[in-house]
């Protein structure tokens, strides 16, 4: 299976489209001013404790307080909390926990006010970013995640990946991790560790052992609530837990990320480097590769398939529901029990892509086609829990019932992506009131001299639909060039198909939008 990694870059935010067999199977966004990100660490306070739910609510400088519950304290959360009020006032001086006595596990079935009290400062991680009302969810149970491997402080424990099933290679991991392994420290060896040579393991945990000791130097005299470490981003994310031999292209339309991105790759896996190509054509790099197109395709209450398949997805507050619909989809040749399978069959191919490249969590009941011989809904299961071998995220699904129900629950630890395909009517701009489109090239023209003349814009570029585009610029005495005499400016105009017929927007020399 071949992967590709294309990176859309604007000045407010990066677009991760990653394709499987030139497929969107996973699309990420990720805005430039975003905080709060899975993995992130804070210094936070804690606000209040609530008794009755046995968890706190924690300010770590987000609009609503996150949620701590006491499972998610980790055993070893009182020489977390010792370990944090040592450094942050100085008197703990050194970066290791060598010499760090630990203290007690806490009891399982304990209460949260024998550990918490209003007011006291504590480390966490963020477990779940901010969802809809929801503030983000945090753990005390912290963990550095590397290429081949992830630290977790106070632990003295060696874990390995269930994925790897060889007793050779676990007897390997683990003894060569149990000679390497600082103090005080537990390792998770990931799957992507297997036949591994030593030096990489060694120079990835001493890469995260590096971490550690800067989140001890930024911890010293912090005040809450403050960002103590960050997770990378999304890009490297991505990158860091997905890279392998199947990677063969990862493009990128920005030369800053594609040098940073190229570093990486070279940190992580430096045969990989040469796959990292800087995408410099005037078409959009969305454009190019088809994704928008796939985009438009894939988001929406309706998605259809070629074979004239559809899904209806609805979405609740409690859980997600998707309809799977025939459509004109018949083989007049089968009988209907074959009909009915081979439709579910190929739509819960299009169900697994569409859960990555959402991001559905939570509970997710599927209506598949009622199916009355029991060797095809095993077929149907089997079949399914293929395609969701390759989602990353955490899941688990339950046979077909009688009514031709699947249930499945799937980790939800960011908001669901959510793209709106909708467009405006090119007339009214959704507002109902038509406005002259004769004066459309007036309008155009006194925003440019505004621009010019009030706000002194020294560079100007006007990005609109191909069909304006084409009226502006075509021809030997274009309205173009007419502006150019007319304001004695040079204005750049950019055509982007996914504009509205009417749309257009202005940008300035540092490629910023100018609100108008």
């Amino acid at each position: 299976m071949n992967k590709e990694l294309i990176i859309n870059s604007s000045p407010s935010e990066v677009d991760i489209a990653l394709l499987e067999d030139k497929t969107l199977v996973e699309l990420h966004k990720e805005k430039s001013n975003a905080g709060f990100a899975v993995g992130d660490i804070y210094l936070g306070k804690v606000r209040k404790i609530m008794p009755g739910l046995n968890a706190a609510f924690v300010d770590v400088g987000y609009e609503r307080d996150a949620f701590l519950h006491y499972l998610d304290l980790g055993p070893q959360v009182q020489s977390l909390n010792k370990l944090t009020r040592l450094v942050v006032q100085g008197r703990y001086k050194s970066l290791s926990l060598a010499n760090f006595r630990l203290e007690k596990d806490i009891e399982k079935t304990g209460k949260i006010t024998n550990v918490l009290n209003a007011g006291q400062q504590i480390l966490v991680q963020i477990a779940k970013e901010p969802i809809s009302t929801k503030g983000p969810r945090v753990s005390s149970e912290l963990s550095l995640a590397g290429r081949y491997l992830v630290l977790v402080p106070f632990s003295s424990r060696i874990s390995l990946s269930q994925r790897i099933k060889s007793i050779d290679e676990r007897n390997r991991l683990k003894r060569l991790i149990q000679s390497i392994k600082p103090t005080n420290f537990g390792v998770i060896i990931r799957t992507v560790a297997e036949h591994k040579k030593v030096a990489d393991l060694d120079n990835d945990l001493k890469s995260l052992v590096q971490k550690w000791e800067n989140l001890m130097k930024r911890l010293v005299k912090a005040k809450p609530p403050n960002k103590i470490l960050s997770e990378l981003d999304r890009t490297s994310v991505i990158l860091r837990d997905l890279l392998s031999k199947s990677f063969n292209s990862i493009v990128c339309d920005d030369h800053t990320l594609y040098e940073e991105t190229k570093d990486y790759i070279r940190s992580i896996a430096p045969e990989k480097a040469n796959i990292v190509k800087h995408y410099k054509s005037k078409t959009p790099i969305f454009e190019n590769f088809g994704i928008d197109k796939q985009i438009k395709n894939s988001f929406g209450k309706i998605v259809t398939i070629r074979s004239g398949i559809y899904l209806i997805i609805e979405h609740t507050e409690a859980l997600h529901v998707i309809d799977i619909n025939s459509g004109h989809r018949v083989n007049k040749e089968n009988s209907q029990e074959e009909n009915a399978l081979a439709v579910n069959v190929e739509a819960a191919i299009e169900l697994a892509r569409q859960l990555r490249l959402r991001d559905m969590g939570g509970i997710i009941v599927i209506d598949f086609i009622d199916m009355r011989v029991a060797a095809n809904r095993r077929t149907l299961f089997q079949k399914l829990k293929e395609e969701m071998a390759k989602d990353r995220a955490k899941h688990t699904i339950l046979p077909p019932s009688k009514f031709g129900l699947v249930q499945i629950t799937r980790q939800r630890v960011r908001p669901e992506m959510d793209v709106e395909i909708v467009e405006k009517c090119p007339v009214c701009d959704g507002s109902g009131e038509i406005k002259p489109t004769i004066l459309f090239i007036d309008e155009l023209e006194n925003n440019i001299r505004y621009l010019i003349q009030e706000q002194n814009e020294k560079t100007l570029t006007l990005i609109l639909h191909p069909f304006l585009y084409a009226f502006l610029t075509k021809g030997v005495f274009s309205q173009r060039l007419k502006w150019y005499f007319k304001f004695n400016r040079r204005i750049r105009i950019k055509q982007n198909t996914s504009y509205h017929f009417l749309e257009y927007h202005f940008f300035n020399k540092n490629n910023d939008e100018i609100k108008i």
